[in-house]
């Protein structure tokens, strides 16, 4: 799981940090890990077009979208949810975060050992399949599971 900070909640945000993961991977490699894209149907998916073709007008992804009150269909990302709000509980404010944070706070969420993935994380399920060129390029580390942190204190 991927995630970034942005200035604003928008389209243009959202289609800004494809257009950065694009310049880093190229079209083929981007091809290959974004091919498909879920997303709800909040206001930074309002333009799917500028996600799914770059700049240039190359088909790049295919966006689509989940039902809405349909948690079900996205039951991976939910359960990142809930880790996510074992290290930062709802209501917490993200002000003052940069993405140094967001990383740190990533790397404990990608490194826990999940048994629907055969009891690897989502880290190694990953690079089995990819290398790990791409998750090196993104900041992501591999935490061994005796030092996964998942509590506020992660952050402070």
């Amino acid at each position: 799981m991927l995630a970034f900070i942005r200035e604003a909640n928008t389209s243009r945000s959202v289609t800004e940090v494809f257009n950065v993961l694009f310049e880093e991977l190229g079209l083929e490699d981007f091809k290959e890990i974004f091919s498909v894209l879920f997303g709800d149907n909040g206001s930074e998916f309002s333009k799917p077009s500028t996600i799914e073709y770059t700049p240039d007008g190359i088909l790049r992804s295919r966006v689509f979208f989940y039902d809405p009150h349909a948690p079900y269909q996205k039951g991976a990302a939910e359960n990142n949810h809930t880790l996510l709000r074992r290290i930062i509980p709802k209501g917490t404010s993200f002000d003052g975060f940069n993405q140094e944070h967001i990383t740190l706070l990533m790397n404990p969420v990608n490194s826990y050992i999940r048994k629907n993935l055969g009891d690897k994380s989502p880290y190694e399920a990953f690079t089995d399949i990819y290398g790990d060129d791409f998750v090196k390029k993104m900041g992501a580390e591999l935490i061994s599971p005796d030092k996964v942190i998942m509590h506020p204190s992660l952050l402070k």
